[in-house]
This record gives C-alpha cells, sequence and structure tokens, in this order.
C-alpha cells in the first residue's frame, strides 16, 4: 500500500503492448530530469523515434529503483541494444520501437525510464530537476535548468538516492537483468563503430560530430 505521498504510476509504449508499473513514485523518491547528450539522441534516430525527442534534442527521463519498476504485459517484446560494446544497455519495445529505459550493469541499482512510458502524466515524479549534457544539445538550451546551481541540486540528490537503493537492497529484483547470473533478460544488439557513428551524425551541434 503506498502513503498519501506515493502514488503507483502505469507506464505504458505507444501501442500498449508493454505495460507496468513504477510503484512508490514521488519527487523525493525519483529524479526527473531531461538528458541532451548525442547517445540518447543516437538511441532515439536508431529506434525512429526522434519525434520523441524535445526541440533542442532532449530526451525525458525519470530515474528510478530497479526494484520498484516491474512489467505485467509484453515484457517479451522489450529488446536491448548498447551503441558500443561498454555502452549503456538501452532498452525499447519490439512491438512499437518505444524506447523503454537505460541501465548500467546490474551492480548499479539504476534505471532511466523513458518519459515516452509516462504518457505525459509526470504529476507524481514532480517537474525535471535539471537538464543534463545541454552543449550537445541540437540547439541552445536556455533555461534555469542547465544552470550550476539547479546541476548541482541535481547531482547530490542522485547520490542520495543510489546510496540508499544500494543500502536497501533496491537494485532487485530486476526488470532488466537475471538475479542469479547477471545476464540480460531480453536479447541485446551491439551496434558496429560505422552503425555508431552514422547516428551520431543526426545528433548534437556540428562541432560535437567533429
Amino acid at each position: 500500500m503506498t502513503s498519501s505521498r506515493t502514488k503507483d504510476v502505469e507506464l505504458a509504449c505507444r501501442c500498449g503492448g508493454v505495460h507496468g508499473v513504477l510503484r512508490r513514485a514521488s519527487p523525493s523518491a525519483v529524479n526527473h530530469c531531461i538528458c541532451y547528450c548525442d547517445d540518447c539522441q543516437a538511441f532515439a534516430h536508431h529506434l525512429g523515434r526522434a519525434d520523441l525527442l524535445d526541440v533542442h534534442g532532449g530526451s525525458d527521463i525519470v530515474q528510478a529503483a530497479p526494484a520498484d519498476v516491474s512489467f505485467d504485459r509484453g515484457a517479451e517484446s522489450i529488446l536491448g541494444v548498447r551503441l558500443s560494446e561498454k555502452g549503456m544497455f538501452r532498452w525499447f519495445s519490439g512491438c512499437c520501437n518505444t524506447p523503454v529505459a537505460n541501465t548500467l550493469t546490474p551492480a548499479v541499482p539504476f534505471v532511466g525510464l523513458s518519459g515516452a512510458l509516462f504518457q505525459g502524466a509526470f504529476d507524481q515524479v514532480g517537474p525535471v530537476r535539471a537538464a543534463v549534457q545541454a552543449k550537445l544539445a541540437t540547439s541552445p538550451v536556455t533555461t534555469g535548468e542547465t544552470g550550476a546551481v539547479a546541476q548541482a541540486r541535481m547531482f547530490a540528490h542522485v547520490a542520495r538516492l543510489l546510496l540508499g537503493w544500494k543500502l536497501r537492497g533496491k537494485g532487485w529484483p530486476n526488470p532488466f537483468f537475471e538475479a542469479g547470473s547477471l545476464a540480460p533478460r531480453r536479447p541485446v544488439t551491439v551496434l558496429t563503430p560505422a552503425e555508431r557513428q552514422a547516428l551520431r551524425a543526426t545528433c548534437g551541434p556540428p562541432t560535437a560530430r567533429r
């Protein structure tokens, strides 16, 4: 049961084939940010979903504990891709190419849920705390979210979250990795350097692509 301050939030891909829940959500329990890094942009272009990027090339991300995320329908449709051999695991719905999440290795209790899964319903996770990697945006981003104070506050918030998740064992169960073998639950494709470079040509300011 959730308290009056927390609430379970429904997650769904564009076609509804992948459906799940973020449990016990609240602004203090997650981190809502916008990421402008060229890898997040490349991921959207790889899926043919550049329509999900904002006008500056940003991706809405809600960072949460793996144990608070689960899928009750369509988990078998989730696929993974890495933009390089050591890149983040980036998960998407094979049914409609909706980005689902990004993760590091299962040793790090972290899931960056795609804002697309929330379908605009961000009230329970709160406003964007800060923008990340704004220097790689496709056009200048001039909001308070890019300022040094907002960035410092966000990183302090994330550090507290990660420490708490680690201490409370909230890395498991993990919707994307097996507990025993630590292997990905779903197939993961690794892009070739040429494929990644081709995607990068569509991302960020020209100086970032040289």
